[in-house]
């Protein structure tokens, strides 16, 4: 482990429950951060109106059979 050492100033028991804790804490404010400033998320929790699809565009009439 390259930085190995950090243990004998550090105990584990200390160390790992911060380590693991802050990380956490920065994915959920990144998290908020994010949802915060979309514009569409909030439009998806409020079950916004889908968009409506593009009507379909007629089948071409098939060419008349060759003879």
């Amino acid at each position: 482990m390259n930085q190995g050492r950090i243990w004998t100033v550090v105990s584990p028991t200390v160390g790992l429950p911060l380590l693991l804790g802050s990380v956490t804490v920065i994915a959920i404010l990144v998290h908020t951060a994010v949802l915060n400033n979309t514009a569409w998320f909030p439009k998806y929790w409020q079950g916004g109106s889908a968009v409506a699809a593009a009507p379909a565009a007629p089948a071409p009439a098939a060419a008349p059979a060759k003879k």
